[in-house]
């Protein structure tokens, strides 16, 4: 286990029970906050920025207990057990596998989840709107038919798309079911390449050379920590390559209609201020999602994978990267 930060902004004041009961902590000067994220990369890097800027900036102070299981599940399952001692008056879990492990860990606790695709297939939640439990948070679910809408524009003759995911991340099975169903609706076939781990990723990339149309990468953490890797074949092979995620973007896939992660992590800090200062129960607080989407376009790496970016495309991008 990797305990990659432990930041405190102000010294703590008074370690106070974290009972459920959260309208006793509303005299706290400094909350304890434990968060645990199942890898590093730039969106859920993003989303914890985000939480923790806006956290401040609401005016609250926190000491936080930051925790990376490094992609494994085991590490994940011990960081749970882990801040159970580090008594913390919310849990922050960023991301679906490190969420079901603080699940299973935490029950008296309030655990914010976030980034986390299908709450109620991964056993985080009872309904969106009635978790039911010490648990609630944002999900990232993708707009998987207006990200594939996206990507008949850019390769308008398409009739095979490529995904590379995890089998073994609730939210990729959950976002392959998605593609699925959207893709048969515009009579493509989905091609799906599995990898265990981000070794696997240059491997999987490959086997859809020659395959596929183009390629598909959604918000599986073990693919997008490997991503450029993924980029490389793309690019030899001039195999344009699509993401779910806006980072991925800036990294060097073509293009992506998707959330803000910062801003979801932002949105994310107002949720625990309802809990820790109002008094508000996760029980009872609907899991929430953003609902406005944003359009990056990377020039460059369309040049690379060769596919043209139609004007209608730029016209409405909400970031050109050149």
């Amino acid at each position: 286990m990797k305990r990659f930060i432990a930041l405190t902004l102000l010294p703590v004041l008074g370690l106070l029970s974290a009972a459920p009961a959260m309208a006793q902590n509303q005299a706290k000067q400094t909350y304890t906050v434990s968060v645990t994220q199942i890898v590093e990369h730039p969106s859920l890097d993003a989303v914890r920025q985000g939480f923790m800027d806006e956290f401040k900036t609401l005016g609250l102070e926190a000491k936080y207990n930051v925790h990376s299981a490094q992609g494994n599940i085991a590490t994940a399952n011990q960081i749970a057990s882990q801040m159970l001692g580090e008594e913390p008056d919310v849990v922050l879990a960023i991301a679906t596998p490190t969420a079901q492990a603080a699940a299973q860990k935490i029950k008296n606790i309030p655990i914010l989840i976030t980034a986390v695709t299908d709450p109620v297939g991964a056993g985080l939640v009872k309904s969106l709107q009635a978790p039911g439990a010490n648990i609630t948070g944002m999900t990232d679910r993708s707009p998987v038919d207006r990200q594939l809408a996206l990507i008949k524009e850019f390769v308008p003759g398409a009739k095979r798309l490529g995904i590379i995911y995890n089998a073994g991340e609730a939210n990729s099975v959950t976002t392959f079911g998605q593609v699925k169903a959207e893709a048969a609706k515009l009579g493509w076939t989905v091609m799906p390449a599995t990898v265990a781990n981000s070794a696997g990723v240059t491997q999987a990339a490959k086997s859809l050379v020659g395959k596929a149309d183009a390629i598909y990468v959604g918000t599986d953490n073990t693919v997008i920590t490997a991503l450029e890797a993924i980029i490389k074949v793309c690019q030899q092979n001039k195999l344009p390559l699509f993401s779910a995620d806006n980072d991925s973007v800036k990294r060097g896939a073509v293009a992506a209609l998707a959330v803000d992660y910062y801003r979801m992590g932002k949105q994310t800090a107002h949720m625990a201020k309802r809990i820790l200062v109002d008094g508000a129960t996760p029980a009872t607080m609907p899991v929430e999602d953003l609902q406005e989407l944003e359009l990056y376009v990377n020039m460059g790496a369309a040049k690379a994978m060769g596919v043209n970016v139609p004007q209608a495309v730029l016209t409405r991008a909400d970031k050109i990267i050149e």
